[in-house]
């Protein structure tokens, strides 16, 4: 099932909200699977990305109530 960007970003917001974090691996995985492998790509660095429409839908949608843990891969409610 392909879903869009928009549609994407609201189900990580709504896990960050239920579940208090997201790991960016359970996203990829999730947004692949369940909205279309092109919200995916492989960034320079060799890892799996969000596309560009996924991360800026989320930060409208997030409007600066998640933060993002660079240690840990994760966003979480702040």
């Amino acid at each position: 099932m392909a879903g869009t960007a928009l549609e994407a970003a609201t189900w990580m917001v709504s896990e960050i909200k239920e579940k208090g974090n997201l790991h960016q691996a359970d996203a990829i995985e999730y947004v692949s699977t369940h909205f279309g492998e092109e919200h995916v790509f492989v960034n320079e660095n060799g890892n799996a990305s969000l596309s560009k429409d996924v991360k800026k839908a989320f930060r409208k949608l997030h409007a600066g109530r998640v933060a993002w843990d660079r240690d840990g891969f994760f966003w979480a409610w702040t």
